[in-house]
């Protein structure tokens, strides 16, 4: 049997034994820690869309409904901008993007589904760490489990599972453990008389290494765990010995029984899974020395200088001077990781094109201060600051940018206190690891330390700029660290304490788990919607530029505009450099002199502005400088070339001066930069309809419909041109395509149109009162409801809707008209007639419209038998408009009656010069010609 001291100071004897476990099955531990992932992260399963999910699934080209797989993927940027380019973000994560792409392609664009495979991932990474912990970390599946329960409901971990976009650093972290686990199984940890153990299965390092870069193209965090592999190999699997379950190293020898020296290797038993293995005694670099001499047990942070000179001495040793030959399994492992390494590198800084990505001032401050010291002090406080938001997760945010950590400009500040804090305790727990290096002890220290710091690295700042200040999302890899440690300082803990204080500590344990999870549910509810994150942003840290700003942007889509503007102005009282902020003020400002003020100082900020060139050359369009209008809109598209908006103004800006070659020369432009714009591919099809290639123009709509399903803008311009084909049946299915997509009253309207036009009033009926139910204040739609009712002899109920109308808009000349209609159909020829009247006195300044109501008073005079009122009436129509056929008909018809034959037949000729069709004309001058050629035989008699 093997001696082993007491956990608790006691000695004694007793039998090697299994593992100790938590009392729970495997299957039950991990059914627990499911259940609790699932109730932390339940409620985010009604979350929709929000903050930078919309630039990544909604608006991304490579991922939206309608976009083609393609190989795009792998060389655009998370956002889906080419990482070449130097407006990208160049995060490369393609395959986190194609996970995206298959939420897409299975379930649609249903948020649901989105952070339900977010909530999965999350569970399954639980549970993998668990499994991580148990096998590797602290041999003590009741460790393991509360180190896993803590990860799973810490409230830090909201943002990266509650928020979509945080599938990137929950599938990394899943893959970093996956690839930690098949590279600590490809070591051949059993193997005797060598201190570093070879490879004892190549398939499992090769395994390691894609999985490690499978992680690396979801987050680029995800390439530390090459380092954790390496490190961890060289100080732990080198090393590994017999532990019992409570971390106390077996360190007597015992002489094998049956030996025939006395001098044999001494050997540990070691049970496991009930079995009894023999393994000889190895020293530090495996060498077949005497066994050291026992050293003192640790009571957990051994640190003393002679420790680490003892460690030197040992590690220098004449018996340790082959310890690079003994160490060859390990640097063969380690070129070829290392290697590997530099090749993805080498690709990952060739798919960026050789660039680093462009950061502003307000992403992050400390990077742009021009003192060394600043940025020091800045960047040390903000790693003492996230490890305080592992630590108490009290004040959580979606957004920690401008001005919500203030920099640490001196040393003076007391917040270095805390910097220096955190450097004793890593410093001590660095120190820690080195002794117990010597001792073969306390693997949970080293662990912890290497999940806890290499998956940060990439976001310390330490080798390049970041676009952040803090980010909790990123702490989702470095937490396993984080919890490690903790669990391990319980465990220690309790082992001091007795039984009294080892019951209330884990009574605080178990209360602290439950305020965690509590917590995290709460922050769960303020990712479930645009309005709650912002609000929630602007409640939390009320002196940061940014939530204000976001805040104000969902405002202002929803039309509060008061408030918008409130808050963009509180934005630029905290941070006076906001050139957005003031740029999307003038977009709600209605005095264009102060919009156009707030566009020139964010032009002064940032002289690329592309939103502002775009804003300031539209506002100068409408004021017709049209010559500065070009300008500004195409240093817009310079600035910003897969601006689509910018190349459309510019286009409209130039076929309204009828440069048509211009105008389709930038709309081809504008399709090539942003082939993924179905806005620009309609505005292009209404360019081409109003050109003349309505054939073209159907590709287009069809083009904008493929890349948006739900464009039902575009859907309504393609039924419009197919009406003005003439082909009805075809432009209506396109109509009620677009209300399947919304029933708007912009839809039902044209759809209405088709239906009066070619007689189906019923259905017209139908479609204008639901348009005019949706719209009640929108003139036209009342017009045309009247017009209906009039049509279908309801003329009471058509008569009350255009009076309403009259009543609240004297100059509505199309409500005269329509009463006048009305009037007559009801023989009520005098108000016809003052209905007419009223028309006139509006003084319509297109002579065509005059016409028509001359024409029209015509009708209603001549209707009451008043032919010589009527006559002047038309004649002062044929003045004002010589192609009214109708007119000169009437005239001549007039003359007819009055006998007046010869001017009646030139008036019947001038009308059929106009429609010389007309059968009514033809059937006039044959009964003119008649009526001719019998007053001549009457007069031919009454001379003979």
């Amino acid at each position: 049997m093997v001696v082993t001291s007491s956990a608790r100071g006691g000695g004694g004897d007793r039998a090697p034994s299994r593992r100790r476990g938590c009392g729970l099955a495997p299957a039950g531990a991990a059914a627990l820690l499911a259940g609790a992932s699932c109730l932390c992260y339940g409620r985010s399963l009604q979350g929709e869309f929000v903050h930078d999910d919309v630039w990544a699934i909604v608006n991304n080209p490579d991922v939206r409904p309608g976009a083609p797989l393609r190989w795009g993927i792998f060389s655009n940027d998370f956002w889906g901008k080419g990482m070449a380019e130097n407006t990208s973000h160049k995060s490369y994560r393609p395959l986190c993007v194609l996970t995206f792409k298959l939420n897409i392609f299975l379930t649609g664009m249903n948020p649901f589904y989105f952070h339900a495979v977010n909530v999965i991932l999350h569970c399954l990474v639980t549970l993998v760490l668990m499994y991580t912990c148990d096998k590797t970390v602290f041999k003590n599946r009741g460790l393991a489990f509360v180190t896993a329960l803590l990860f799973a409901v810490h409230p830090v971990h909201t943002e990266a599972v509650a928020g979509i976009v945080g599938r990137a650093d929950v599938l990394a972290c899943l893959l970093f453990l996956l690839a930690f686990l098949s590279y600590n199984r490809s070591v051949d940890q059993c193997c005797a008389g060598e201190c570093f153990p070879p490879t004892a299965s190549p398939f499992f390092l090769l395994l390691s290494l894609f999985l490690g870069t499978c992680a690396m193209l979801v987050k680029e965090t995800g390439i530390t765990v090459f380092g954790v592999c390496l490190v961890y190999d060289l100080f732990s699997l080198s090393h590994n010995h017999d532990k019992s379950s409570n971390g106390v190293i077996h360190q007597h020898s015992l002489q094998q029984p049956g030996s025939s020296s006395p001098s044999a290797p001494p050997v540990h038993l070691l049970r496991e899974n009930g079995k009894q293995q023999r393994f000889p005694h190895k020293g530090a670099w495996g060498g077949c020395h005497a066994p050291l001499p026992p050293e003192p047990k640790s009571s957990g942070f051994p640190v003393s200088p002679r420790a680490v000179w003892s460690l030197m001495r040992y590690l220098t040793a004449s018996s340790n001077r082959n310890f690079l030959l003994t160490m060859r399994p390990f640097l063969k492992r380690a070129i070829l990781v290392i290697s590997y390494v530099i090749v993805v590198l080498y690709f990952r800084l060739w798919i960026m094109g050789a660039s680093m990505p462009l950061f502003s001032e307000q992403d992050n401050p400390a990077s742009f201060s021009p003192y060394i010291l600043t940025r020091f002090l800045t960047y040390s406080y903000l790693l003492a600051f996230n490890m305080w938001l592992l630590l108490a997760p009290v004040t959580l945010c979606y957004d920690w940018q401008v001005g919500s950590i203030p920099l640490v400009e001196t040393i003076w500040d007391t917040r270095n206190l805390a910097t220096i804090l955190l450097a004793i305790v890593m410093a001590l727990l660095s120190l820690h690891c080195l002794a117990a290096f010597k001792r073969l002890e306390h693997r949970e220290v080293l662990m912890g330390l290497l999940f806890l710091v290499f998956p940060f690295i990439p976001a310390s700042n330490l080798f390049f700029r970041v676009g952040f200040v803090v980010a909790e999302r990123v702490l989702y890899m470095p937490s396993m660290g984080y919890c490690i440690l903790f669990v391990h300082g319980l465990s220690k803990l309790c082992t001091w304490l007795n039984r009294c204080g080892a019951t209330t500590l884990s009574v605080s344990t178990v209360l602290l788990l439950l305020l965690f999870s509590w917590k995290t549910v709460k922050q769960n509810e303020i990712w479930l919607s645009r309005e709650s994150l912002f609000r929630s942003g602007v409640q939390t840290l009320p002196h940061n530029a940014k939530v204000h700003y976001n805040y104000a942007n969902f405002l202002k889509d929803q039309g509060r505009n008061k408030e918008a503007i409130y808050h963009y102005r509180t934005a630029l009282k905290l941070y006076p450099r906001h050139a957005s902020a003031l740029n999307n003020l003038g977009t709600l400002t209605r005095d264009t002199a102060e919009a156009k003020l707030y566009y020139q100082r964010a032009l002064q900020l940032n002289p690329q502005h592309n939103r502002a060139l775009f804003n300031l050359g539209n506002l100068l369009k409408s004021q017709e400088k049209k010559e500065e209008a070009i300008t500004l809109l195409k240093d817009s598209i310079k600035y910003g070339p897969e601006f689509a908006d910018a190349y459309s103004s510019l286009a409209s800006l130039l076929a309204e001066q009828e440069r048509f070659k211009e105008a389709e020369e930038i709309y081809q432009a504008g399709i090539k930069n942003c082939p993924d714009s179905s806005d620009l591919h309609n505005n292009y099809g209404v360019f081409l309809v109003d050109t003349g290639s309505p054939e073209k123009a159907v590709t287009h709509y069809q083009q904008a419909i493929k890349l948006s399903p739900s464009h039902h803008v575009a859907m309504v311009n393609l039924g419009r041109l197919y009406r003005s084909l003439g082909d009805n049946s075809v432009a209506e299915e396109w109509y009620k395509r677009a209300l399947q997509v919304a029933r708007k009253a912009e839809i039902l309207s044209p759809l209405g149109a088709l239906y009066y036009n070619t007689g189906r009033y019923e259905e017209a009926l139908h479609i204008y009162r639901e348009a005019v139910a949706l719209q009640p204040s929108q003139r036209e739609l009342r017009l045309a409801l009247a017009q209906v009712l009039a049509v279908m002899g309801q003329t009471k109920e058509a008569e009350k809707i255009t009076n309403h109308i009259v009543s609240e808009e004297t100059g509505c000349l199309e409500c005269y008209r329509l009463l006048s209609a009305i009037h007559s159909k009801q023989e009520q020829h005098d108000k016809a007639l003052d209905a007419i009247d009223k028309a006139l006195k509006l003084k319509p300044k297109d002579p065509k419209v005059i016409s028509e109501l001359f024409f029209t008073k015509g009708n209603q005079l001549r209707e009451q038998n008043l032919l010589d009122k009527a006559f002047e009436s038309y004649k002062a129509a044929v003045e004002l408009n010589p192609d009214q056929a109708q007119a000169w008909m009437n005239m001549g018809g007039i003359q007819h009656i009055k006998g007046n034959y010869v001017s009646a037949r030139a008036y019947y000729k001038r009308a059929l010069q106009l429609v010389p069709d007309s059968k009514l004309l033809q059937e006039n001058l044959a009964k003119l010609d008649r009526l001719e050629k019998r007053l001549q035989e009457v007069q031919e008699k009454d001379q003979m």
